[in-house]
């Protein structure tokens, strides 16, 4: 179905030339030690306006998760829309695979267009690399908006069934969905109240899932053309293991005692998490996470 027309290919064409009109392009940051970075910048940074750092979560390209909403943000902010490593055109040859491995990139990305002071917006798996940015670069990142992330999570709330899906293997397979069947699970734990995606023909799951996106980015500072076509990116084909191995390192060792502080102000809190049991920790973790959030209650059930 992709080779003749693809509805994913025709939406990731509109949400590029969303990010456009915005006043956004298109840039690559080649870090030099085998990672390149792929982030949506300004045409032209005002200095009359704060700068912003939306960080995507799992699932397609900083594209699909910001193209909604971008609009609102570039009236009152220089917008920075990075593809975290291994989505769009972000990728490493370097083994790490944690989210402070993550919050470093995009640090070095952020200093690379000379930004030295933002706030910044995680979204689900990108609340954990914003969090773990927030704590390493305190100096750089001024506020913190984490949006449906379960922060303060432990490795053990997975044996103990916090979440619907106890098996970490299981979950990645769900997170990373190389089938129709699969991405219409993820698509009923994502959503409060799920669209019918039962009723919609696997063909345009399937396309979603390894439709190629034919879009050439200009490649300054490497001097070359980046063309994603045949061998191109897909929205979820692409470094599958990769991806699934971000998902393995998030609950690896992780204890609430040793989750860092924050300092910054935080202007909100919006939670959206799996169970109950997590809720709860949640709160009580509040005064220990030293962070000031001015709304802490849109805490519910996903």
């Amino acid at each position: 179905m992709s080779r003749c027309f693809s509805f994913t290919g025709t939406k990731n064409w509109w949400f590029r030339s969303t990010f456009t009109r915005s006043g956004l392009q298109s840039r690559i940051t080649d870090l030099k030690d085998g990672t390149v970075m792929h982030c949506w910048v300004p045409k032209t940074r005002k200095d009359s306006k704060p700068d912003l750092l939306l960080i995507h979560g799992l699932g397609a390209n900083a594209l699909w998760q910001w193209g909604d909403v971008i609009q609102h943000f570039v009236p009152y902010f220089n917008v920075y829309v990075p593809d975290l490593v291994f989505f769009g055109a972000s990728y490493t040859t370097r083994p790490e695979r944690t989210e402070s491995f993550q919050a470093q990139c995009l640090m070095r990305v952020m200093e690379s267009h000379s930004v030295q002071k933002f706030s910044l917006v995680g979204l689900s798996y990108g609340g954990f690399v914003g969090y773990s940015m927030a704590a390493q670069f305190k100096e750089a990142v001024e506020r913190v908006v984490i949006c449906c992330s379960g922060i303060c999570m432990e490795e053990k709330d997975l044996s103990e069934g916090v979440f619907a899906v106890s098996d970490l293997e299981e979950a990645a397979r769900i997170l990373v969905p190389r089938s129709p069947d699969k991405l219409k699970e993820l698509v009923g734990y994502t959503f409060f109240r799920p669209p019918p995606v039962r009723l919609i023909p696997s063909c345009f799951l399937a396309d979603f899932i390894d439709v190629n996106d034919v879009v050439t980015i200009q490649c300054i500072r490497l001097k070359v053309y980046l063309r994603f076509g045949h061998l191109g990116q897909a929205m979820c084909g692409e470094y599958v293991e990769e991806k699934r191995d971000l998902i393995r390192a998030v609950p690896k060792d992780r204890k609430l005692s040793n989750i860092p502080k924050l300092t910054q102000v935080w202007s909100s809190f919006s939670i959206c998490v799996g169970e109950i049991e997590l809720a709860t920790d949640l709160m009580m973790a509040k005064s220990q996470l030293n962070c000031n959030a001015a709304n802490f209650d849109n805490l519910g059930r996903a």
